[in-house]
């Protein structure tokens, strides 16, 4: 069998004309920009396309004075659910009903029935419970329709990424399969490895952390992956290595297929 690397990936047909589910879990630095992200990628696509999106927020966290500034709070929504004062803005803003869950996924909401995951989570332990629902998923069950597609974002002080893959449920093992997160960052799999989730206490602090606009540089090139393949039906990388410090941005290649019949 010979590899073939393929110019594009292509839409999965179950994600035809019609609203897609969507549930984005964590709306702090990266989930914050990618729901009002995806606010504006619904307006497109409801405009070049049939297809819409009906979106789930995720977040057990309030707003924090250490959010103010990276991320799009204010002080007067201080304490407030960070979920249910976003979501309720984007859906006045644009004539929208998404929906809010103060609460964390899987723990306090499924994410079967959905046809995207994207998680914008700060461990690693949070992407292994994410991985497990989904791989308890059965297909064959109507009520339990596991995601199409997982979409995951992450970052660092002044670095980030963005992986798209497609969950591998029971026994799908179709050649466009795109590897998920958790396979291509094996070592996310190590429970022995100790995470650093504390939280910041004020602004200059949390600006230590991360760079003021590392999230919007790492969502906004996820929104634009998003919107060739929800938008324009096709893709032709699975994510991207960013780097604020240096200015480069390396594409996450699309995995080499193997043609069937062809011997090497």
């Amino acid at each position: 069998m010979q590899p073939d690397g393929p110019s594009r990936h292509y839409l999965r047909p179950s994600l035809g004309n019609r609203a897609i589910k969507v549930m984005l879990i964590g709306c702090g630095g990266n989930g914050a920009q990618m729901l009002m992200g995806l606010a504006s990628l619904d307006t497109a696509m409801r405009a070049i396309s049939p297809r819409s999106l009906d979106v789930t927020v995720v977040d057990d966290d309030t707003v924090s004075e250490a959010n103010l500034g990276r991320q799009p709070f204010y002080r007067c929504d201080l304490g407030n659910s960070k979920a249910h004062t976003l979501t309720e803005r984007i859906n006045i803003a644009h004539g929208l009903a998404w929906k809010a869950v103060h609460g964390r996924a899987p723990a306090d909401i499924g994410v079967t029935g959905m046809d995207i995951i994207i998680t914008c989570v700060d461990t690693a332990a949070a992407r292994r419970a994410i991985g497990a629902a989904i791989a308890a998923c059965e297909p064959e069950f109507h009520n339990l329709q596991p995601p199409a597609y997982w979409l995951d974002l992450g970052n660092r002080a002044t670095d980030g990424q963005f992986l798209i893959g497609c969950p591998k449920v029971g026994g799908d093992d179709r050649p466009d399969r795109l590897p998920t997160v958790l396979e291509y960052f094996p070592e996310l799999a190590d429970e022995s490895v100790a995470e650093d989730d504390a939280p910041s206490c004020s602004v200059a602090e949390a600006l230590e952390k991360q760079s003021l606009f590392v999230n919007r540089v790492v969502s906004s090139q996820a929104l634009a992956l998003l919107f060739d393949l929800l938008g324009r039906g096709s893709i032709g990388h699975a994510g991207a290595f960013v780097n604020l410090a240096s200015g480069q941005a390396l594409p996450i290649q699309l995995p080499r297929l193997v043609k069937p019949g062809v011997r090497s």
